[in-house]
């Protein structure tokens, strides 16, 4: 019991941790069913922190415009080591139904130069719990429409 006690006492005492750093360094198409868009999002993950992170499982979701666009989990082990970084490759889902709202917002005749994204994830289990990242930014819609 001393023992526990001693324990929580130690992890109570530990300084936070950062936060984790993530960026969308990929996305593929995979195969979908039915009506919804597949796609492997690849995602450099940086671990700032002077202990690595392991986890059990992976999951995912993406918003634009204040909308949920797509959403994914995955079973993968792994670690991302002490100030080192990782490649984790989560698939999603797209709904039509999602895919339809995103182009009604598109197709309302207001000029975007710019859409708001929000990118939530956590890396489950390991340790000391769940490890969750966000990460927003803009897509430049300028920029897609001139290649």
């Amino acid at each position: 019991m001393l023992l526990a006690v001693a324990m929580l006492a130690a992890c109570a005492a530990m300084p936070g941790r950062d936060p984790l750093r993530v960026e969308v360094v990929g996305i593929e198409p995979a195969e979908g069913q039915g009506l919804e868009l597949r796609l492997a999002v690849k995602l450099r993950i940086q671990n700032p922190n002077d202990g690595a992170v392991e986890f059990d499982g992976t999951a995912l979701e993406l918003d634009v415009n204040g909308k949920t666009l797509a959403t994914g989990v995955s079973d993968q082990k792994g670690s991302v080591p002490r100030y080192g970084e990782s490649i984790l490759v989560i698939p999603v889902s797209i709904s039509a139904m999602n895919a339809v709202r995103q182009a009604l917002v598109l197709a309302d005749g207001t000029q975007r130069d710019t859409m708001p994204y929000v990118l939530r994830g956590k890396l489950a289990g390991g340790a000391f719990g769940s490890v969750r990242f966000t990460k927003e930014g803009s897509i430049n819609l300028a920029a897609l429409t001139r290649r």
